[in-house]
């Protein structure tokens, strides 16, 4: 076997970050068939242009994957969120999506998330120590 070596670079480059995720998605996409990927990035703005919350994603497989949704802690409980993540699944069914798919931790989102039709598929115990990851499901369109 060739000497190889590991290095540790928490700072790594972003060029060779994105040639992992590149890599890894080619693979995805050799071993599916499934070539059609979509960027979902919406996000809330005040009126002079600051960001003030969020929703970053991706479809892909024809599915909707919400990596983030995010509303600055003085703009919460007006609806936002659900603005966000409503466009996001409308967006999902145009492109003819039939699910999305999401995780939360138990300090987070899980009620906002089930009172939107998601559903709790996965826990992982202790994850954090003294808390727990849920990973959520919704069907979507057709799904």
């Amino acid at each position: 076997m060739d000497a190889l070596r590991i290095d540790f670079e928490p700072q790594a480059d972003q060029a060779v970050r994105q040639f992992i995720m590149d890599s890894v998605d080619y693979h995805n996409i050799a071993a599916t068939g499934h070539a059609a990927f979509y960027p979902v990035n919406l996000l809330l703005r005040s009126e002079p242009g600051e960001v003030l919350g969020g929703l970053i994603g991706y479809l892909w497989g024809g599915w909707l994957q919400v990596q983030y949704l995010w509303v600055a802690e003085q703009f919460r409980g007006r609806g936002h969120a659900t603005a966000l993540i409503d466009r996001a699944e409308a967006y999902a069914v145009e492109r003819g999506c039939v699910g999305a798919t999401l995780d939360t931790h138990s300090f987070q989102a899980r009620p906002f998330y089930e009172k939107r039709g998601y559903v709790v598929v996965g826990t992982i115990a202790d994850y954090p120590p003294g808390n727990a990851k849920f990973i959520l499901r919704k069907a979507l369109g057709a799904g």
